[in-house]
C-alpha cells in the first residue's frame, strides 16, 4: 500500500473493546479492500458517537480536526469520513489541513442540482431525517431548496443497532430493506425524483441494489471519494 496514495478517512467510535476484531466489512463500504484502488487509512475521532454527530455537538469539532491532522501526518492525500453528518465539521478540518477535504456526500447537492432539469427533484436518503437540517442541505434559493426531498430510515434496524454500544453489524438486506422503502415513499409522493444521494456512510453497500431497483443515478460518499482523489492524479 502506497504511502503516497493513502485516502484518509474520520471514524465515529464503535465501543469495541481494545484489540477486538472489527466486524468484516461488506463489499461497497469505505473499509472493504476492494472499494479503492489505493490504500484506506483511519483515525477515530475521539468522543464521536452517532448520536452526538448526528445531533451536532461542537465540542468534537476539534477531535475531528486533530484527527484530520494526524491522517495528513500518516500520508493521507485527502480526508473523508464515515458519517454524512459530519460535514458540520468541513469548514474547520478543510482550514486545517494542506489536502481535499470531503467529509459527507451531501457536498454533492448544489452540483447536482445544477446536473438535473429545472422540474427535476432529488432525494436525499439519510439515517435520520429528523436531525438532517437545512444547514446541512448547502442551499439557501427557496426554489432550489423545494428540489431536494429528505427521506430518513429512523426507526429501523440498522439505525437502533448503531445507537448501541458496541455497535452490533447490521445485515446487507436489512439496510436494502430500510434504503429501498424509504425510497418508495418518496417516489410515490414525488414523481420528479430524478437522482438518488446516499447521506450515511453505511448505505454505499446497498447503492448497486438501489440503482437497479429505481433505475436512477445513485451517490454517495464513495463515489464522492473516488471523484476526489482521482482529480489527484
Amino acid at each position: 500500500m502506497a504511502r503516497s496514495r493513502s485516502l484518509g478517512i474520520l471514524e465515529l467510535e464503535r465501543g469495541l473493546p481494545p484489540g477486538a476484531p472489527r466486524p468484516h466489512p461488506s463489499p461497497g463500504s469505505l473499509r472493504h479492500p476492494d472499494t479503492f484502488e489505493y490504500s484506506a487509512i483511519f483515525e477515530t475521532v475521539p468522543g464521536a458517537w452517532v448520536e452526538n454527530v448526528v445531533r451536532g455537538d461542537p465540542l468534537l469539532e476539534l477531535p475531528y480536526v486533530q484527527a484530520a491532522q494526524r491522517l495528513v501526518e500518516r500520508g493521507a492525500i485527502a480526508i473523508s469520513s464515515n458519517c454524512g453528518f459530519s460535514i458540520r465539521h468541513q469548514a474547520a478540518v478543510a482550514a486545517a489541513v494542506n489536502v481535499p477535504v470531503a467529509m459527507s456526500s451531501l457536498l454533492l447537492i448544489p452540483t447536482l442540482l445544477r446536473q438535473l432539469p429545472p422540474a427535476a427533484k432529488i432525494a436525499v436518503l439519510t439515517y435520520d431525517s429528523s436531525h438532517c437540517s437545512e444547514d446541512l442541505l448547502g442551499v439557501e434559493d427557496p426554489t432550489q431548496r423545494a428540489r431536494i426531498i429528505v427521506g430518513g430510515i429512523e426507526g429501523g434496524e440498522f439505525w437502533q443497532n448503531e445507537l448501541k454500544r458496541p455497535v452490533p453489524p447490521t445485515s446487507v438486506a436489512s439496510i436494502e430493506a430500510d434504503v429501498a422503502a424509504c425510497v418508495e415513499r418518496l417516489r410515490m409522493t414525488h414523481p420528479e425524483i430524478a437522482v438518488i444521494l446516499l447521506e450515511c456512510a453505511g448505505f454505499p453497500i446497498v447503492a448497486p441494489a438501489i440503482r437497479r431497483l429505481t433505475r436512477l443515478p445513485v451517490y454517495d460518499i464513495v463515489s464522492l471519494c473516488r471523484a476526489t482523489v482521482a482529480a489527484l492524479g
